[in-house]
């Protein structure tokens, strides 16, 4: 079983940008956390990072995986591309926030990403990413 997770925009300042919503961990240390799991869970894992629309579409149509964990961060609220992708390719998907976007401004409380993800994670900090990778076993499992 193969799990690819991406990591959308400015989430490679995690830990630097705004800790009073995000903490003070950084990506390399969920990047860490996730591997540990998955050696635990016996999962394939793959990470990645972009900050472009562009190389986020191409990993999810492109790349070899079972299951789909993304945070989209912006793109969350702005993207039908990759809304679009994600729905070409038929796969699970979950939807992961370390925020609960549902609690914040307004604009943050649209995902494009939810009408065509398997479910939703938010608000649970770096343990959304646990959970999600948890919840792909599970869907994989059935």
């Amino acid at each position: 079983m193969k799990v690819l997770v991406i990591h959308g925009p400015n989430l490679n300042m995690l830990g630097k940008r705004e800790p009073e919503i995000y903490g003070t961990f950084s990506l390399d240390d969920i990047n860490n956390r996730l591997m540990a799991l998955a050696s635990e869970l016996n999962v394939e894992l793959s990470a990645m990072q972009t900050n472009s629309e562009a190389e986020i579409i191409d990993a999810i149509q492109g790349e070899k995986y079972d299951v789909l964990i993304i945070n989209p961060a912006a793109y969350t609220h702005t993207s039908i591309a990759i809304r679009d992708a994600i729905s070409s390719v038929g796969k699970p998907v979950i939807e992961v926030h370390i925020s609960n976007i549902h609690k914040r401004e307004e604009f943050r409380r649209k995902s494009y990403i939810a009408e065509v993800a398997t479910g939703q994670i938010s608000g649970l900090g770096a343990d959304s990413y646990l959970l999600a990778l948890r919840a792909s076993k599970n869907i994989l499992s059935q």
